[in-house]
C-alpha cells in the first residue's frame, strides 16, 4: 500500500480508495487566509454565543421583550438562543462549519425579515452584516460537506 506523497506522480500504480493524494503544500499567502478565515469562524462563534445567544438562554428582559413584541414568547426565545449557540458550536468543529455557516445565514435572513416586518427595519442590517462573512466560511469550507456527509451516512 503506498501512502500520500510517496508515489511518483506518473507511476501507473493505479489509485484505490486507500491511496490518498498528497495534499498541496500551502503558500504563504494561503497560510496567511486560512488564518484569518479560522479567526473569521472565531469572531463570529464568540458573537453567536456571547453576544447573541447568551442573552436568549438567560432571559435577559431585552430578549424577552422582544420575543414577546414579536408574539413567540419565551419558547421562540429559547429554541433561537439554541440554533445560535449550536451555530456558533459548528463554527469550530471542522466537519461542520460550512454547515453551520449555512444554517447560521439562514437564521439571519430570518431575522432579516422580522427586523423589517415586526421592528420597522431599526436593525435590519445586522442580519445582512453576518449573512456575509458567514457566506465567506460557507463557500470556503465547502470540502467538508462531503466529509461531513460520508460520516452521516456511515451504516
Amino acid at each position: 500500500m503506498t501512502t500520500a506523497g510517496t508515489r511518483p506522480p506518473h507511476s501507473g500504480e493505479p489509485v484505490s480508495e486507500t491511496t490518498v493524494p498528497a495534499a498541496p503544500v500551502p503558500t504563504s499567502r494561503g497560510r496567511r487566509a486560512m488564518i484569518a478565515l479560522r479567526a473569521v469562524q472565531v469572531l463570529l462563534a464568540l458573537f453567536y454565543a456571547v453576544a447573541s445567544a447568551l442573552p436568549k438562554l438567560i432571559a435577559h428582559p431585552s430578549a424577552v421583550e422582544s420575543f414577546d413584541r414579536i408574539g413567540w414568547g419565551s419558547a421562540g426565545m429559547y429554541t433561537i438562543g439554541a440554533l445560535e449557540l449550536a451555530g456558533a458550536v459548528g463554527l469550530l468543529i471542522p466537519v461542520l462549519q460550512s454547515v453551520a455557516a449555512m444554517a447560521l445565514s439562514a437564521l439571519m435572513v430570518g431575522a432579516f425579515i422580522v427586523q423589517l416586518t415586526v421592528f420597522d427595519g431599526q436593525y435590519a442590517a445586522t442580519p445582512l452584516i453576518l449573512i456575509v462573512p458567514l457566506t465567506l466560511v460557507a463557500w470556503a469550507r465547502r470540502g467538508h460537506n462531503r466529509e461531513l456527509l460520508r460520516l452521516v451516512r456511515r451504516p
